[in-house]
């Protein structure tokens, strides 16, 4: 197998950047989710934004420049009720690794999981806010560390589902080491998201009105050009250039944001708004969350850091008799 595919969020919930190369560390591919947006609601409570709930984050393109800053665009939709003067007309360039010493630190919550982050403020809450035409706020990790929840998505208990797991993983895994590397920035639940081009072909299939089902839609991390489809459901580690691993610990349970429609960012028209109800009918496999279609699988890394390129090779070096299943408190 080989990679074919990657991509970065450096500003959660908006659009992806596709790769060439990535560099990969334990947090996920480099500058990957470190910055997200919430919406100010009237009592001043912060509610998280993603496309499942927030469709119009997909308006926003974003570009990493000379990997010091990301430059944030607004793709106002065609035929747009809102004056184009409404909309703000120039980029805003957000710094990649913005000093925290004078930011406001505040606690926000994604999943159960919470950090202390911090508040960018203006002028980058007051852009933002003037593109979704309510107060939003974007904030910054920092030094926040989200901690894992559950019992299957940390990497220690799916090692233990296994025999024969090289020595290096399991030293790696264990100890100090393992305590100190496995936390979380704004990823939903796992540092890296895995999708294979064979389980995309088959969720094409099943559009019959001739409207494309595009990958970046799944929002991976990796995508690989994969064995039949589905055979990543039982994936366990995967192996790149012989030398470097990923542990594959849990499923992707799927959500709305699958139908969004990128272009106007609402509901897909046509079969493409219905792409999570197809997947509805024979995918609910994870007994752990039998409501959730599944796509993909959430992926740790095994070991050091390491450099990967669209084209390198990928091989399973280990694979589980059953599925995972789910157990995320209360998601």
């Amino acid at each position: 197998m080989r990679i074919t595919r990657l991509y970065v969020y450096p500003i959660k919930a908006l659009r992806g950047i596709e790769l060439q190369s990535a560099d990969l560390g334990a947090q996920g591919i480099r500058h990957d989710r470190r910055f997200m947006l919430f919406r100010v609601l009237e009592n001043g409570d912060l509610k998280k934004m993603q496309l499942s709930s927030f469709p119009e984050c997909a308006l926003f393109e974003q570009e990493i420049v000379d990997d010091e800053s990301i430059l944030v665009r607004f793709l106002r939709p065609e035929g747009s009720p809102r004056p184009a003067d409404e909309v703000p007309q120039m980029p805003l360039t957000v710094p990649l690794r913005p000093g925290t010493e004078n930011l406001e630190a505040v606690e926000v919550n994604l999943h159960g999981s919470s950090a202390r982050v911090y508040r960018m403020g203006d002028p980058f809450d007051s852009w933002f806010s003037a593109c979704f035409t309510y107060k939003v706020v974007l904030v910054y990790i920092g030094d926040g560390r989200r901690p894992i929840l559950g019992s299957t998505l940390p990497p220690q208990p799916a090692r233990q589902q296994q025999s024969g797991w090289l020595s290096g993983i399991s030293s790696y895994l264990s100890g100090a080491h393992q305590q100190d590397a496995t936390w979380l920035t704004f990823t939903d639940v796992a540092p890296f998201m895995v999708t294979t081009e064979a389980s995309l072909q088959n969720v094409r299939a099943r559009i019959s009105d001739g409207q494309a089902v595009e990958m970046y839609k799944f929002r991976p991390n990796i995508v690989v050009d994969g064995e039949d489809e589905w055979a990543e459901d039982f994936w366990a580690e995967l192996t790149v250039n012989e030398q470097h691993g990923l542990l594959l610990t849990g499923n992707c349970l799927r959500c709305t944001s699958l139908n969004v429609d990128y272009n106007t960012g609402k509901p897909a028209a046509g079969e493409v708004g219905t792409v999570l109800k197809k997947l509805m009918k024979d995918r609910r496999v994870d007994k752990g969350n039998k409501w959730s279609p599944v796509f993909g699988r959430y992926a740790f890394l095994a070991g050091d850091d390491f450099k990967v390129s669209v084209g390198d090779q990928v091989e399973v070096t280990v694979r589980l008799k059953d599925r995972t299943v789910w157990d995320w408190p209360g998601l």
